[in-house]
């Protein structure tokens, strides 16, 4: 399993990004690899993953969610499945070219402003704050949702999972368990 990830860190903040475009390929694939079957099916993925300010991911919560505010991510998933897989009938191995486009799941967007001033009132770094905001994100586009309470825990422990899988491939510093955070 893998995702091909797309990383755009936007101009105004490349110079205050902590997380450069080779660890996010790292954290992702680090996730890819570690996520079981039935939260990410096996296959080939792409993902694009937009690095932005405040003021851009205001616009955008504006235009979208019709929130007038930043936030700390945004996921618009381009499927409608709760777990991506690929249709059957591009999977006839009776072809002579077998199916083999990663499939779309859809973008990130995470602020670097609003994730500096969370890691900040969390007591934990930047990087391990914009790591938890990717793997929200990740979970949203693999059609995790979290409409009550119940879901939510669920959906926060998978996180917690996914920062720990970081620390043990050694791509990433010791984690700690954010659900309180």
């Amino acid at each position: 399993m893998s995702i091909d990830l797309i990383v755009d860190i936007d101009a105004t903040i490349a110079d205050r990004s902590p997380v450069k475009e080779q660890d996010w390929q790292d954290w992702f694939g680090v996730w890819a690899d570690s996520l079981t079957p039935d939260i990410m099916a096996v296959g080939e993925y792409e993902v694009t993953l937009l690095i932005v300010d405040d003021a851009e991911i205001a616009k955008l919560n504006a235009q979208y969610r019709q929130l007038d505010c930043p936030t700390d991510v945004l996921a618009f998933a381009a499927l409608e499945a709760d777990v991506p897989v690929v249709p059957q009938e591009l999977i006839d191995e009776t072809l002579s070219e077998p199916y083999s486009e990663p499939t779309y799941l859809g973008d990130i967007i995470i602020s670097v402003t609003t994730a500096q001033r969370q890691a900040a009132e969390q007591g934990h770094s930047v990087r391990q704050e914009l790591a938890w905001l990717a793997a929200h994100g990740l979970l949203h586009l693999l059609g995790w949702d979290h409409p009550d309470r119940e879901s939510l825990e669920s959906m926060l422990a998978q996180q917690d999972a996914m920062l720990r899988s970081l620390r043990n491939a050694e791509v990433f510093e010791a984690v700690t368990d954010l659900r309180s955070s």
